[in-house]
């Protein structure tokens, strides 16, 4: 016998009875997002390695840990989209999108691949939901984005959720902050564990956002960033601040909220939630002003962010928020004497008539016993009986199977078409 071939580790299979919860939070965001007047883009799970290595920044635990890479048959080094960012910007520039200072709002949806050590909520393979809108410069476009996943949290039903939100500036004041970071937690390098120190000059501000709580006192007393913004960050700032309590949605100000790439400017964002463990950030994002730039585009302000739908998935699963909907189904009890012919013949005309019709044929007819007791089995709400009469009748014989006081009635096939469009 055969070594049975198991999924490989961090990956993972969505089987029918659970499939049902990832379709209709698929279908929300849809929703949600093109009533915003969002248009979905569609791009590569493969790019050119060097695309992340510029975009996320060489410092990032992403790149230096996290990515799936290799080379293709002529060399070229390559990985699967650790995230959806780089990608989206390198689609817009390449198809000259934003050409002419035209705006763009955009959203995906799609799997993402990082070697992280597997644990609830977090896998190697995982699926985002992304939004990115190009060529607005105010802070309007970022309370939008905001708004618009407020929104989505409403849709879905999710509840504890909370928005923490910060600024990092330009790169200009960023960098001055840099400066006092460093210095600062060169006078504390003994309580710097091995990775801080690892981006103490690489990547400083990444340091704040350690989850190691021996490092928690020297974080908590470090330098502010707000401290350091240059007054076209606060005006920025502000102004995100102005629409989201003109709107009614509460925030909290995380001054160590930094996010884990390097493309990030101004206004960061998180969504939150603790029915999730240590895995509680469920959507992410901010402003990349510089980004399309960086990768060889012209100078164009973009603000987006991406949520985890594995995440969301498992919130709705573990609270028990959501009920699968009996589905409505048609079941063909066929007689043995019946050619198949004519029963394909039937079901293909229904299907043309109907549908949005869940119909199950049985193509192997046993006796009219056991094809009943299958369709209760199966919750089907009704069962067409073909049978030699309706073969030479032309009529179709519909039975309820959950409302006995319907009973058994013949139709013909236009009075049959408009009685379950009736049902349904």
């Amino acid at each position: 016998m055969n070594k049975i071939i198991s999924r490989i580790k961090g990956m993972y299979d969505v089987l029918p009875d659970e499939s049902w919860i990832w379709q209709r939070v698929e279908r929300i965001a849809e929703e949600t997002f093109q009533s915003y007047s969002y248009q979905q883009i569609r791009f590569p799970i493969v790019e050119e390695t060097q695309l992340f290595h510029t975009t996320i920044g060489e410092a990032t635990d992403v790149v230096e840990k996290e990515m799936f890479s290799f080379h293709s048959r002529k060399g070229l080094p390559l990985s699967l989209r650790p995230e959806g960012t780089a990608g989206c910007v390198r689609a817009v520039i390449q198809n000259n999108l934003c050409n002419r200072g035209l705006t763009q709002k955009l959203w995906y949806i799609g799997p993402m691949f990082r070697y992280e050590q597997p644990q609830k909520g977090r896998n190697r393979q995982f699926t985002q939901i992304g939004a990115e809108y190009f060529n607005v410069e105010s802070a309007h476009a970022d309370a939008e984005l905001i708004l618009m996943t407020a929104r989505l949290w409403k849709n879905l039903g999710l509840p504890n959720i909370q928005l923490e939100i910060n600024s990092l500036g330009t790169s200009q004041s960023r960098k001055a902050y840099r400066e006092v970071l460093i210095a600062y937690f060169q006078t504390h390098a003994e309580l710097l564990d091995e990775d801080a120190q690892k981006r103490l000059l690489t990547n400083p501000l990444r340091i704040l956002d350690s989850k190691n709580p021996k490092m928690k006192p020297v974080i908590d007393t470090a330098p502010v960033l707000s401290d350091y913004l240059d007054e076209e960050s606060k005006e920025h700032f502000q102004q995100l601040k102005s629409i989201l309590d003109s709107c009614g949605v509460s925030y909290t100000i995380n001054p160590k909220l930094v996010r884990g790439l390097d493309y990030y400017s101004k206004t960061v964002f998180e969504w939150i939630t603790t029915d999730l463990g240590s895995q509680g950030t469920i959507c992410g994002g901010g402003r990349y002003d510089g980004l399309v730039e960086l990768q060889g585009g012209k100078p164009t302000p973009a603000v987006g962010f991406a949520m985890g739908v594995d995440r969301i998935v498992e919130i709705i699963k573990d609270l028990n928020l959501w009920q699968q909907s009996n589905e409505s189904k048609t079941y063909v009890v066929v007689d043995k004497s019946v050619s198949m012919e004519f029963v394909y013949e039937l079901s293909e005309r229904i299907h043309e008539a109907l549908p949005h019709l869940k119909l199950f044929m049985n193509q192997n007819p046993t006796s009219f016993k056991a094809q009943f007791k299958k369709a209760d089995k199966m919750g089907a709400q009704f069962a067409i009986i073909v049978g030699e009469e309706e073969v030479k009748t032309g009529m179709i014989t519909l039975k309820s199977l959950r409302e006995k006081e319907i009973g058994q009635q013949s139709f013909e096939f236009t009075e049959f078409i408009n009685y379950m469009n009736q049902q349904h």
